[in-house]
């Protein structure tokens, strides 16, 4: 015998596949959802078939867009002269809560991987390239993530661009800010050293 009426165990199911969701957690969600009135659980799917339905990827950057272009491609203020490619369009958001970079975007939608047969073609990379020529891009940041994967995908970017002309940087990376030394590891430590800067 089951523990929950099938629906409530199907919808604790489907909640359990989002990212962070454990099982406890699922089932206070469907629980809240149970006693929520009804519109509240009604608003909620239909935010979610809306966005489903809605949602497409930018022409120019494969960043989430409600059009062909998104805010950042269409906006006439942002300096198509630099772009800041990320591996998903989640990561632009970090970058966008500085308030400091006022260019544009290429999103990758992943980065190379091949323990999980992640290849350059599976990446978009095609517009990115395009877009040196098309929009006279002269440097394209690299702000993939500090992982393997996306190390590997920065150098791939790097050797793969900078033949074509244009001007090739990676973010600075190492020690995070408040953190105590004693406890940086020497991959970190590293990357500190390396990246350091004139004040």
């Amino acid at each position: 015998m089951e523990d929950l009426a099938k629906p409530m165990s199907r919808l604790v199911d489907e909640l359990k596949r989002l990212p962070g969701v454990g099982q406890k957690s699922a089932q206070r969600m469907a629980f809240h959802l149970l006693g929520a009135p009804a519109e509240d659980a009604e608003r909620l799917a239909r935010a979610v078939l809306d966005m489903r339905g809605r949602i497409q990827l930018c022409d120019r950057c494969n960043n989430i867009s409600e059009g062909p272009l998104c805010g950042f491609c269409s906006d006439p203020n942002r300096d198509k002269l630099t772009v800041c490619v990320v591996e998903q369009p989640n990561n632009i958001m970090v970058i966008e809560r500085t308030r400091q970079y006022q260019g544009r975007y290429h999103v990758l939608h992943g980065a190379l991987s091949p323990l999980r047969n992640v290849r350059p073609e599976d990446l978009k990379l095609k517009n990115l390239l395009e877009r040196l020529n098309d929009d006279g891009v002269k440097e394209v940041i690299l702000a993939t993530s500090p992982t393997t994967e996306g190390q590997a995908t920065a150098a791939y970017l790097a050797r793969l661009l900078k033949p074509l002309g244009v001007r090739v940087t990676r973010i600075g990376m190492g020690i995070p800010i408040g953190s105590d030394l004693e406890f940086i590891d020497e991959a970190t430590m590293l990357e500190s050293m390396e990246g350091r800067r004139e004040l």
